[in-house]
């Protein structure tokens, strides 16, 4: 990207995403003091994340997805950071760390979308149209496009980077967010409780980390979630039941080896499961088949014997002549064959 954004303090917003870009961004964006919409996505970008754009008074949307942004996020001076900030991707990186407070207060407005006021000329003439702002972004576990922008939809994509720890307990002061996913990381310790605050969310998206622990309680007050998966942790204990938890899919919950109730096959307080009746059966038949085959063997060696011992007597007691008969027809068959 250029490095310099002179006489640009108007620009509302920018979109460059899908495209080659690469190197650092140009510092000079914390000029444009206006800036609404800033969309860096499927790049080539290699920087630390910007944290001097949280300056930005206006700034609601940040995407960054997909690009080789790395490091430590860390605070601007003041503390005061993305006051506006409704809407943060910065899904496929490499940012490590613990997961940063970007988002001192979220306040929004149902009844409007997000736009921007673009100014050009016709023939002389300024005209003014109000042109609303568009994203892509990752809810409910599908990529969705969004041609219009509520200002009431809030959501935080930190996805698929290297952030540790545990997850903050400040994410729970943040109750109007809509889609929480902070999945494939190396996130550590149990679900906070205080996500049970977050009563507008819709989609929650924790799986592929190591957090330990039981599911808290307080999640079954989250009556909008539609989409909620912890896949692939360490969890254990019981499912909260009687809630919208429980009629999730078992794939939300696969890979946590202590966790039990519905959805999953395996019931709480239960011990492990002894075979069934029909392998029971099974193997019993088959103790009784041997047992079957070699009384049978045993048989046929007694008899065998008892047939060999009254042959040697009719051949030693009967005349020679008979004896040498039944030793030549014995000769004969084996020559035969």
């Amino acid at each position: 990207m250029p490095q310099s954004f002179n006489n640009r303090s108007n620009l509302r917003m920018i979109d460059v995403s899908h495209n080659q870009l690469q190197g650092q961004l140009p510092r000079a964006l914390a000029n444009c003091v206006m800036l609404e919409y800033l969309v860096l996505s499927n790049n080539q970008f290699s920087d630390v994340f910007p944290i001097w754009l949280g300056t930005l008074p206006e700034l609601k949307l940040l995407a960054m997805r997909h690009n080789g942004f790395n490091g430590v996020i860390g605070h601007t001076i003041t503390n005061i950071d993305f006051p506006k900030l409704r809407i943060l991707d910065l899904s496929y990186n490499n940012f490590t760390g613990a997961i940063p407070p970007l988002f001192p207060n979220i306040i929004v407005n149902m009844s409007t979308y997000m736009q921007a006021e673009v100014r050009y000329v016709v023939t002389t003439v300024y005209v003014t149209r109000s042109v609303p702002l568009s994203i892509t972004i990752a809810i409910k576990g599908l990529e969705l496009y969004y041609s219009k922008i509520q200002e009431g939809l809030a959501a935080i994509d930190f996805s698929s980077n290297k952030f540790e720890g545990k997850i903050p307990e400040f994410i729970g002061n943040l109750t109007e967010l809509r889609s929480l996913n902070i999945s494939n990381n190396i996130l550590t310790g149990s679900i906070p409780s205080s996500l049970g605050n977050l009563r507008k969310l819709e989609s929650l998206d924790l799986s592929q980390n190591k957090l330990s622990g039981q599911i808290p309680q307080q999640l079954t007050q989250l009556t909008f979630l539609g989409t909620f998966d912890v896949s692939h942790n360490n969890l254990t204990g019981p499912i909260p039941q009687g809630t919208q938890l429980t009629s999730l899919n078992s794939t939300s919950y696969e890979g946590n080896l202590g966790l039990c109730g519905d959805p999953l096959p395996n019931k709480c307080g239960e011990a492990p499961q002894r075979p069934t009746s029909t392998e029971e059966d099974n193997g019993s038949g088959s103790t009784g088949m041997v047992e079957f085959d070699l009384k049978f063997v045993l048989a046929g060696i007694g008899s065998g014997f008892v047939v060999g011992v009254v042959l040697a007597d009719v051949v030693i007691t009967r005349r020679q002549e008979l004896f040498l008969r039944v030793v030549g027809m014995v000769r004969l068959m084996i020559w035969k064959r």
